[in-house]
């Protein structure tokens, strides 16, 4: 019989890992159990959670716009047009995918090159930067509204006398913003061109025959309003004209 001295105290069980305590293998069982009750109940708040999706915004005519295609209305180089589009889309992607009027050219997309311009309400701007919800019930002009083949508008026939375009990416957005800004100002000066072809970039560096375009046509055609019927000349220096078409 032994004594209570001669008693020894069990040793702790090693595990795989050669540690006392809890094994390997028990230690990944556990782990994979509480990352699935985590995960579980991870999912589980997520659906409850959930919202129900809140409706698509009115504008102020009372429209619905998105989440899906919706029909926009206005008028193109004359034409009323009736589309549809994704709220999201622009009025670049509108005019080249939707109505075919590839002329407007889409080089940056992001409002730099002035590649995209087109006139709208009478003023030149961005098509890539204008949403194209914004459009409804405008009168835009493209390249395509300016000059046929038969008929070229001043300004195009200056830049093919003017030898003012080389690999003529980029004219389309000048000759719009050209005609925008002879429809506001029939006789600008060389430095008023440049200020207004200013936010526009010609990779094949011809600007200065640009300008000298520009001049040239300014020089050989009618004054044309906003509209482009003839603007009847005035006596004496011209007076620039505003957006509005007041002298």
């Amino acid at each position: 019989m032994k004594s209570s001295g001669d008693r020894r105290t069990k040793k702790p069980r090693v595990g795989e890992g050669g540690r006392a305590g809890v094994s390997r293998r028990a230690f990944l069982k556990g782990l994979g159990i509480g990352s699935g009750a985590v995960g579980t109940g991870l999912i589980g708040s997520g659906v409850a959670a959930q919202q129900p999706k809140p409706p698509a915004p009115v504008d102020a005519t009372g429209v619905r716009l998105g989440p899906g295609a919706v029909a926009l209305s206005f008028k193109v180089n004359g034409r009323a047009r009736t589309v549809k589009a994704e709220p999201r889309a622009t009025l670049l992607d509108l005019l080249r995918d939707r109505l075919d009027l590839t002329g407007t050219k889409k080089i940056c997309d992001r409002g730099e090159c002035g590649g995209c311009t087109v006139i709208l309400d009478g003023r030149p701007v961005y098509a890539c930067m204008i949403p194209a919800p914004d459009a409804r019930g405008r009168s835009i002009t493209t390249i395509e509204g300016i000059g046929t083949a038969g008929r070229l508008h001043p300004v195009q026939e200056s830049f093919i006398e003017k030898d003012a375009l080389q690999c003529g990416f980029c004219t389309p957005g000048f000759v719009v913003a050209a005609k925008a800004l002879l429809d506001r100002t029939p006789s600008p000066a060389a430095a008023e061109v440049r200020q207004a072809l200013a936010g526009h970039l010609c990779r094949c560096g011809t600007y200065t025959r640009i300008v000298e375009a520009v001049v040239d046509a300014a020089g050989k055609r009618p004054a044309l309003s906003s509209t482009g019927r003839p603007r009847r000349a005035s006596r004496g220096r011209q007076r620039p004209v505003s957006p509005r078409g007041e002298a």
